[in-house]
Parts: C-alpha cells; structure tokens; sequence
C-alpha cells in the first residue's frame, strides 16, 4: 500500500485514541451499522482532504464499512495527529499522505496523489483538493460523481466557482447543515479554540479583553467560551446585522483598530484575509497574544508582522515572540494556522459526531442522486439534517413530542382565523 506518514510505530496510540473518540461517536456509529449490512457505497473510490484527526478516523472507517476505498490527506500542515495517521495505515488499511509540520509543496504533492486515485467522490476541507483537481487534473474531474465541502471558508470558494460555470460536478455544503454550523462552528470551535490559546500558552483569561474578529457561529461560539472563562469580550465585526446581534447577546462591539489598542487576546474566526494587519499591530499592547481558528493563515498578516520586527523567536511549543522596533513584543500563535488543531486537538469527538456523520450520509446520497444533480452547490437535505438530530437525541436519552392531526392540519391551512 502507497502511503507516506511519520512513523508507524505510532499507530498503537493512535488506534486508542481514536477509540477513545469513538466512545462519543453514538450517531457515526449507528451510520456505521447500517453501512456494514447495507454497503451503499460498495465500489466507489472516495478522495478526501481532512484534518487527520481521531475523528476523521471515524468516519474514514465508516465509508470504508459502506464499501468504499478510501484515501486520506491533511488539510491543514499543522493539523495531522501523526499516530492516528500511522493506525490508519497499520490497522485500518488506508492510504494516508500526512505528516505533521509538512511543507507547501508536500501539502501539494499529498493532495496529488489522493486525487490520481481517480476517486468516484471527494470529501473537502478548504476546497483545496477541489480546487486542485479542476486546475491541474481536469480529466479526472469529470469523473468525479460528487462531493462534499466541511467548512465555510471552502463552500464560498466553491459557490464562486459555480457562479462562475467552472465548477464540473455537484457539491453537498456539509458546513450548511444546521447539525453541523449550530453544533461544530459554534459549540466545537469556541472550547476547542479556547483549549488550544490555553495549551500554548498557560495564560489566565480571566480579567482579560479578549477579541473575537467575526460573529458568524464561530464567532459566536468563541465569545461565549471566552466570557464563561472570565474574559471581556469585545466583538468586531463588517456585518452591521452580526455586529448588533453580538452587542444585544452583551458583548463590546468596536472596529478593530480601537479593539487593538485594549486587547490581550484576538482571535480571528472571518474566513477572511489580513483582519489584523500592520496598522494594528502599530498600537498593541506589549505582550498582545494573537491567533487564529479560521480555515487558512491568512487572516493575520504575517509577513506585515515580520518586516515590523526586529528579532523572532519561539519561547514555548506554538509560541512565537516578535518584538518590535519600540521593543512592544506580540506573541503568534501556532504560525498563524487553526490554532486549536495546531495547539490543541480539535473539536471534541460528541460535535464532530453529527459533522461527520452528515458526510457519511451524504456521500451516500450522492451515490444514488448524483445523475439528477447539476454542477451546483447544495445544502445538505432536510431529512438527512434532521436523521443526524434524531439519532443524537436518542444517543443522549432525549424523547421530543410529535405533531398531532390536528396540529399538522392548523399548520398547513389558511382558514383558521382568530
């Protein structure tokens, strides 16, 4: 088996640990079963482009109960758990093409050999295997069924290429499924971003301003965790409707270049490039900690931050210390990447559960829909969204109440007055 991981005498720890994760893995877990009986996706080859993470280790397992082969790459450098990598290839038979801290032109070269397997399906993070494959492997895109896009940053990249026409087969926006926005952006990344800043740096955030740039669920998520700890958050915002909503939910809203002056702590969650750019950097505080949980390390500017320095260096694991010409020192935070996959371990496995379990559900779908679909992005289908919320209701020993006739028919007429 073609691969390339670190070191495979890691797999035992990683074939734990992602047991461990299966544990809180209920609604994955009963995809899996049926998968195993039904195998909806006998025959097809399925490309993905994942954080290689004990979760993602779950569903690569259960697309492979369903019958596909499956081949796996990071989508991030900085976000492969290298034993995990290691157990998929020793124990599960996987091709994996990840190595924590890997260059640009391996990333690349990685994301290459998933996609000459010719797969039937790709799953993204980022869209850039999707990307890659229309740019250099145009051929083999159009035989490409469908696939699947897990983050926000990846579905606006793929809504451009379908507004454009260059996009040559239908994708499902996991991102857009409400179990996955209300559950993974916002529950997920606010602990697991908080948990990252936290691993790195030991700091105390009680007391402290803590800056959140965006207010989408992310954002959201993030403020919340942030003001449990103690924190003062201050939100900034471009959207006037998001920025009215963080101040109603009692948070401090204010353009970045007056956060910056009062902030100890930013974190970027946009999507968006250079939200904290050289003019902020000019007014921080001396010992200003800055990170980023969104998708690609271009949300801060790094190289601004380079030229403004006068000496780099890393004073802990994750931790870069620039210090500027007036001797201010800002601290970056894993290279500028997610920082709770660089510095932590990610979402927790109960979040990641409903994620991944919308993209086991859909690769599903797309098997036995793709002909009737266009070269379009789509969100997930209702009854998918809604089967991934009963299964973790029941996982958690939730019962809900149903609609009565009489109230299905209240609601689907008009001719009820007062």
């Amino acid at each position: 088996m073609d691969y390339h991981v670190k070191d495979l005498s890691l797999a035992d720890t990683g074939k734990n640990r992602t047991e461990w994760a299966e544990r809180d893995m209920p609604v994955l877990r009963s995809v899996r079963e049926r998968f195993s009986r039904e195998k909806p996706l006998k025959g097809i080859r399925i490309s993905a482009c994942l954080h290689v993470t004990t979760e993602t280790a779950n569903l690569v397992r259960t697309l492979k109960e369903g019958g596909a082969e499956v081949y796996l790459t990071a989508s991030n450098p900085l976000s492969t758990q290298d034993d995990v990598a290691a157990a998929l290839v020793k124990f599960y038979d996987v091709p994996v093409f990840a190595v924590r801290g890997e260059d640009r032109e391996t990333y690349y070269t990685h994301l290459r050999e998933v996609i000459r397997r010719e797969p039937h399906i790709v799953i993204d993070d980022g869209a850039d295997l999707i990307s890659t494959l229309h740019k250099e492997f145009p051929d083999l895109a159009e035989k490409v069924l469908g696939g699947m896009e897990e983050t926000t940053t990846g579905v606006i990249r793929l809504k451009a290429m379908a507004k454009e026409g260059v996009l040559r087969f239908p994708i499902i926006a996991v991102n857009d499924a409400l179990t996955k926005h209300m559950f993974d952006n916002r529950y997920g990344t606010g602990q697991s971003t908080i948990d990252g800043i936290l691993r790195a740096t030991n700091r105390l955030l009680a007391g402290s301003y803590f800056v959140v740039a965006g207010y989408g669920w992310c954002g959201k998520g993030l403020a919340q965790r942030a003001r449990g700890m103690g924190a003062l958050v201050i939100v900034t915002e471009v959207d006037p409707i998001k920025a009215l909503e963080a101040r109603m939910d009692g948070f401090l809203v204010m353009p970045m270049r007056e956060a910056a002056r009062i902030g100890d702590f930013f974190v970027t969650v946009t999507g968006n490039t250079s939200v904290i750019r050289r003019e902020h950097f000019e007014v921080m505080k001396d010992g200003a900690v800055v990170a980023n949980s969104g998708h690609f390390n271009v949300e801060i500017d790094i190289e601004a931050l380079e030229e403004m320095s006068v000496s780099k260096r890393t004073v802990r694991d994750n931790v870069e210390e620039y210090t500027l010409k007036d001797g201010r020192r800002i601290y970056l935070l894993a290279q500028g990447r997610l920082v709770n996959l660089a510095s932590a371990e990610g979402h927790p496995a109960s979040v990641m559960d409903m994620s991944f379990a919308n993209q086991a559900l859909s690769a599903e779908y797309i098997v036995k829909n793709h002909g009737s679909l266009k070269n379009d992005v789509y969100r997930v289908p209702e009854e998918i969204d809604r089967e991934v919320a009963r299964l973790k209701l029941k996982s958690m020993g939730i019962e809900i109440d149903d609609l009565t006739p009489d109230q299905v028919r209240y609601l689907s007429s008009w001719e009820f007055g007062t």
